[in-house]
């Protein structure tokens, strides 16, 4: 099982409020099988409509940590919309608030979705774009992002933050970690006489 203590790297600011799931990935993408190739579609629309946005801004290309607004993640409950993000490279997101099943998608995808201030999450935009190759770093055990000089804290429901720095964030590792005793377990139920 995977530790997910700190998230580092660069950050993409996004500081708008209210974005739902069907603008991260729009709905023609939802008919795939698997969720390979959902990155290159992460903001399709919103994309076409500003050449600048900051998900083709060659500034922020390689970024792990979205900052964004209020409400990410909003709409309809799809886990694709963590899984585009997932896919283009996002690792964390820092915003004022979540969705709360766009929340438990990315939780239980290994992405923290730590909540900061609005002064906050404006001042690490600001950082970012000053010094867009300059990198963050989401502390999920000191509870905060720092940014070269620039430190603010930040929160997580409890439950979640535990799961994500134990590693009991992934239950198919889980499962896979386990499997002789599950294996022991089934063979001891009458009703699993041909469990191999």
């Amino acid at each position: 099982m995977q530790k997910i203590e700190i998230v580092a790297g660069r950050g993409l600011p996004l500081l708008i409020d209210d974005i739902d799931t069907d603008r991260i990935i729009p709905a023609r993408y939802l008919r795939c099988v698997t969720f390979e190739g959902l990155g290159d579609h992460v903001f399709e629309d919103d994309r076409k409509q500003s050449p600048d946005h900051p998900f083709d801004d060659p500034r922020f290309q390689g970024a792990k940590v979205l900052i964004t607004g209020r409400n990410f993640g909003c709409g309809s409950s799809r886990e694709h919309a963590p899984q585009a993000l997932i896919r283009w490279g996002i690792q964390a997101i820092v915003g004022e608030s979540f969705a709360e099943i766009f929340f438990g998608n990315c939780t239980a995808n290994g992405v923290p979705a730590v909540c900061a201030a609005p002064a906050d999450l404006k001042k690490l935009a600001a950082a970012v774009l000053a010094e867009p190759a300059r990198p963050l770093a989401v502390d999920l055990v000191q509870s905060v992002i720092r940014c070269g000089d620039l430190t603010v804290t930040c929160t997580m429901q409890d439950g979640a933050r535990r799961s994500l720095v134990t590693g009991n964030w992934d239950f198919l590792g889980q499962l896979v970690e386990a499997e002789t005793e599950i294996r022991q377990t089934a063979q001891r139920l009458p009703y699993l006489t041909n469990f191999t």
